[in-house]
């Protein structure tokens, strides 16, 4: 297993042990693979567990990753690798799912969320041309940190869409539903959807971030994406010892 694909193994555990259990759960299920976890990390259990997995032996992760159902082939994980528009972690990323006609509004949320370090991948927009279609959302889908889906009249209809959503509610990942025109349905129906109101994307981008930094599947991840792009202070020459 590559380093790179073994971060994102420890990453994808990381998720969904957040997801499921306690602090005090988390240790439990780890000291059954004779994992140390005697680490602190704050509140995010999300931190602290990709801490305590740091260094792990890749079969024993490989197992722990089997064990929880993240995509397993035989002994090794299959683990994609980001889109060309997220070549690396230094933003939050994003799925935006949305009809083909409904491009504009989703390219246009995208770029307002910028400001809250969050790049959104707008599948019409953000594919390079040469890519294949299909493996370029599938990457997207595989290393997104959460998924908004816009609700424009037909999306529950879409082929497409509800696969996305399945993907979505299948890794466990935060799922934010904006609703315009149409309410979710199916598996995401229970949860309450972020209506327009008639406000405007900037608007929607500031609510959007604010349910991010909320939300314990998110908040560790947002919060560690703001706090890699603070800008460090400027050293003038009266604070250099001469």
């Amino acid at each position: 297993m590559r380093p790179s694909q073994k971060m994102a193994v420890i990453d994808a555990v990381a998720r969904e042990l957040q997801r499921r259990y306690s602090f005090q759960e988390i240790d439990t299920y780890l000291e059954e693979f004779k994992v140390k976890t005697a680490l602190s990390y704050g509140n995010s259990k999300w931190l602290y567990v990709k801490a305590t997995l740091s260094g792990i032996e890749t079969g024993k992760l490989e197992r722990i990753a089997e064990d929880l159902e993240i995509k397993i082939a035989g002994a090794r994980t299959a683990i994609l690798p980001p889109p060309r528009n997220w070549p690396d972690g230094s933003k939050f990323r994003l799925f935006i799912s949305h009809l083909s006609d409904a491009k504009d509004k989703a390219t246009r949320l995208r770029d307002c969320l910028v400001l809250y370090h969050i790049s959104g991948f707008v599948a019409h927009q953000d594919i390079h041309p040469t890519a294949e279609w299909q493996v370029e959302i599938e990457r997207a889908l595989s290393s997104m940190d959460a998924f908004l889906a816009i609700h424009t009249k037909g999306f529950s209809k879409s082929f497409w869409t509800q696969q996305e959503i399945g993907f979505a509610v299948a890794r466990g990942v935060k799922i934010i539903s904006f609703k315009m025109g149409e309410d979710p349905t199916g598996f995401i129906s229970k949860h309450q959807a972020l209506s327009r109101l008639k406000r405007s994307a900037e608007e929607i981008a500031k609510e959007v971030n604010s349910l991010l930094l909320r939300d314990e599947l998110t908040a560790p991840r947002l919060q560690e994406v703001i706090a890699a792009n603070k800008p460090k202070p400027k050293i003038t020459d009266d604070e250099i010892p001469f």
